[in-house]
């Protein structure tokens, strides 16, 4: 074999090789495509929606809320239009565990001026889970319902 040929075929070896490793590579990626972690949670909020007794309030909201569910991280926005009963007096998230469908507040909300924006690390995996399986909702309280004149029920987009 002369010194040619000898180079050709190291050559074609190698570039056969490589093309052996590109195919392996795709069949079996050393690098795997990362899960979305993010859902997004969605309420729409009105007085027919309070428990355990509905209102009659013409104001109405909506949340919605991005949930990272690897960091517990949920970055949320409720939006809202009047004219409410009376004086707006609270507003939270709450986790539902009674069985009139309502429950202890969970996370207030730091302002009550729409739109209402805010970030919290829920600090359990069960509130996670709790959350991304409908047992919060969002409500709204005033002077005249102090247990919440609108409210809405959370859940996945």
């Amino acid at each position: 074999m002369n010194k040619k040929s000898a180079i050709l075929s190291v050559a074609a070896l190698l570039a056969l090789g490589t093309t052996f490793m590109s195919c392996k590579d795709e069949e079996n990626p050393t690098t795997t495509v990362p899960t979305p972690t993010t859902t997004r949670l969605v309420a729409t909020l009105n007085g027919a929606g309070e428990k355990p007794t509905s209102t009659t309030s013409t104001a109405t909201g909506n949340f919605v809320g991005d949930l990272n569910t690897t960091t517990r991280v949920l970055s949320y926005t409720l939006t809202y239009t009047g004219p409410f009963s009376s004086t707006l007096t609270g507003g939270h998230l709450h986790r539902i565990n009674k069985a009139d469908g309502t429950g202890p507040v969970e996370i207030p909300f730091s302002s009550l001026t729409s739109p209402i924006s805010g970030t919290t690390t829920l600090t359990t995996a069960t509130r996670v889970d709790s959350l991304l399986n409908g047992f919060y909702y969002a409500n709204l309280h005033t002077t005249l319902y102090p247990a919440g004149e609108i409210r809405g029920d959370i859940k996945k987009q």
